[in-house]
């Protein structure tokens, strides 16, 4: 029997025992998101991953949840047998991580949405996968779809996806949700979804190519407005035991999409550089509060999401993700699949010029002609927390539950799963 969400306790301290790897698997502030106790947590430990003391899993979905229209994602969840949102349950039961990102899961008030992926998907089992619980959710707005006023595209028009704040074709489409086992601290959740693009020092802001002036691509009352989140960004503080890991999570835009002006590989670079100035406590950062300042030193966390970035294939900035990777607080785990190997071998196309190695790929793109498979999904934990584990949900098409995959059009997203399993 659950508790209703009305009584349920909005943070509560509970002892942690975690899962093993997969056998066979190679509104712009706090005080509007909506952090909650769903339910009670009645999911037994056992079978999975192996059971052990002060070892969480973390992990990253895009789960491509997203849908065309506002509301249409209530409408699919409300019943059980959506196919594409029942098959992204069943992988998250089959990796059974503690703290999950979900990417592109449309935003919607009162976790109207969320709540109901929870009921009607993750707390009945799939195929012979067990339930899980997910007592805590945590989302809000998304600057995706939120009107900003201006040409933002530069077609002469005002409207439209490509002149919202992040591209959209309505308010929250492509949002992100965190589910916990653990508590979230909701009353210390910080939020940057206004925080403007022009207060990044240095800021990569895009050129128009057919002027003599630099960066002007924005004019000057353009720039008072844009944001640099293209959805948001998100510390996330969860309690496991006596400590606190901040689960830093965002969506940045993909590289792509735009002109030579490369406003979209602009804009992806420094959402990647946010949290690089955000683990090293730059005093220019606001959140959606007004307070100043990043991640204090000492602090644990976690930086995930889909960041939209390879290391070396695809559009992005040069360098973009490195900001990250070769940052010297933030630890590389490189989770790594056979299946992303055989993958690029059979597909061929703009994977044969790659020079990433396809086990570290976590998007199955387009290869004919590009950008091909790429590594976008990223669980990157600081240094501070030992890893003991990585994975990405990328089973090789012998593998019954390469079903859950598969190909265009996928049965649950062109995104795998990535997770890392770190001791506190």
């Amino acid at each position: 029997m659950k508790i209703s969400r009305a009584a349920a306790a909005s943070a509560a301290a509970i002892t942690l025992l975690t899962t093993p790897a997969v056998a066979g698997l190679t509104g712009g502030s706090a005080t509007a998101a909506d952090g909650d106790r769903h339910g009670t947590h009645h999911e037994t430990h056992h079978g999975g991953h192996h059971t052990k003391r002060d070892t969480v899993r973390f992990q990253t979905f895009n789960a491509s949840l997203n849908r065309t229209r506002a509301g249409e994602l209530v409408e699919d969840l409300s019943t059980p047998d959506d196919p594409q949102a029942s098959a992204v349950a069943e992988i998250i039961q089959r990796t059974r991580p503690d703290v999950l990102l979900l990417n592109e899961f449309d935003y919607v008030p009162d976790r109207v949405a969320v709540d109901l992926f929870r009921d009607n998907y993750l707390e009945i089992g799939h195929h012979g996968a067990r339930p899980i619980d997910y007592p805590y959710a945590y989302v809000a707005p998304s600057n995706t779809g939120v009107p900003s006023g201006h040409d933002l595209d530069n077609n002469g028009t005002v409207g439209g996806g490509n002149d919202a704040f992040g591209f959209g074709d309505f308010e929250g489409q492509y949002g992100m949700v965190v589910l916990s086992k653990h508590p979230i601290v909701t009353g210390k959740v910080r939020t940057f979804q206004r925080f403007l693009w022009k207060d990044m020092p240095g800021a990569l802001l895009p050129d128009d190519p057919s002027t003599a002036a630099p960066r002007d691509w924005y004019s000057p009352a353009e720039l008072q407005d844009v944001r640099l989140s293209s959805k948001s960004h998100w510390d996330v503080p969860v309690r496991i035991g006596r400590r606190t890991v901040h689960f830093l999570v965002s969506h940045p835009t993909p590289p792509t999409f735009d002109g030579p002006e490369d406003r979209n590989g602009a804009r992806n670079h420094d959402e990647i550089r946010f949290w690089a100035d955000y683990v090293d406590n730059r005093r220019y950062l606001y959140d959606d509060r007004g307070h100043r300042g990043g991640l204090p030193r000492g602090e644990r966390f976690v930086i995930a999401g889909d960041q939209n970035s390879d290391p070396l294939d695809g559009d992005s900035v040069p360098g973009s993700i490195q900001q990250l990777l070769d940052h010297p607080r933030i630890t590389d785990p490189r989770p790594s699949s056979r299946g992303g190997v055989e993958a690029a071998a059979r597909q061929g196309g703009a994977n044969l010029a790659h020079e990433s190695d396809p086990r570290f790929d976590t998007a199955d793109f387009n290869d004919n002609p590009a950008p091909g498979n790429l590594r976008a999904d990223y669980v990157l934990p600081s240094r501070g927390l030992k890893v003991r584990g990585s994975g990405i949900f990328w089973p090789v098409p012998s593998d019954p539950l390469s079903r859950l995959t598969g190909e265009f059009p996928f049965p649950s997203s062109d995104h795998r799963s990535v997770w890392v399993d770190v001791r506190l």
